[in-house]
């Protein structure tokens, strides 16, 4: 009988262990799950290359859950990975065309679509290159102007837009070459592969190697503005319209300045 009662002592003592050790292991999982970082997939014009290492810093201190993964590229390439299913949550665009295009496409819903900041567009040149003004591209002083790919870089688009209304794109269309995006434009006059090239203020603010020679005229382009949206099919909505929110903020909007571009009026 004390056998019988000590077996069956045992087998209380064992299932007891056994709900503990569950409990535990439920505990367990359910607190690595609530400190599971949250994975934010964001698709950014490559002028914003710079500005978004601070962002991001700024951003993941005040949610340390959230892990920004920052795609950057021309924004014409950028729309074509989204519309091809890449990930994305939040889409920032150097251009409307490109967002408008999402739209359209429906994936991104109209009203979501919010102005994030507006650029200038101006002219650089290697240090020592003697060029001065717009008309100066005419001149053999200039063999090689580099522009974005006015097809799908919208600084390409804003640079054809101004040698068209001053007149001068008959005369230096054999001179264009076409780079993938704004930071290649950039890179090829650092490097002497252009004389001068058509780039954001953005991208060339605290580039020492290369002059500003010109800002254009507002009036000789469409408006650079840069549309920002949240992906109507986003799984993680809500953080993502944390992000925008934040990039909206007067403390992101400092930063972004600090960078070239302009605050959102």
């Amino acid at each position: 009988m004390k056998k019988k009662f000590g077996i069956l002592t045992l087998a209380l003592c064992l299932m007891l262990g056994a709900a503990g050790c569950s409990d535990n292991s439920s505990s367990s999982s359910s607190s690595n799950a609530s400190s599971a970082k949250v994975e934010l997939n964001i698709s950014a014009a490559a002028s914003l290359q710079e500005a978004m290492v601070e962002l991001e810093k700024e951003f993941k201190d005040i949610n340390p859950d959230v892990k920004l993964t920052v795609n950057l590229g021309s924004s014409g390439s950028l729309m074509q990975q989204i519309q091809e299913g890449a990930p994305c949550d939040l889409f920032i665009s150097a251009g409307a065309k490109q967002m408008d295009a999402l739209v359209e496409y429906g994936t991104v819903e109209k009203d979501a679509v919010k102005t994030l900041l507006t650029n200038d567009l101006v002219l650089v040149a290697a240090k020592g290159e003697k060029v001065d003004s717009l008309d100066a591209l005419k001149t053999d002083d200039v063999e090689k102007i580099a522009i974005g790919d006015p097809e799908s870089v919208p600084a390409g688009k804003y640079a054809k837009e101004v040698l068209d209304n001053t007149k001068l794109y008959d005369n230096v269309k054999d001179k264009l070459v076409l780079a993938k995006d704004v930071k290649e434009v950039l890179s090829w006059v650092q490097k002497g592969n252009a004389d001068v090239g058509f780039v954001y203020l953005s991208d060339a603010t605290g580039v020492d190697d290369v002059d500003v020679v010109l800002t254009t005229d507002d009036d000789s382009h469409s408006e650079i503005a840069y549309p920002v949206a949240v992906l109507k099919d986003s799984k993680q909505a809500k953080v993502a319209q944390q992000f925008e929110d934040f990039l909206l903020s007067d403390k992101a909007q400092n930063i972004l300045e600090k960078h070239g571009f302009n605050k959102v009026k």
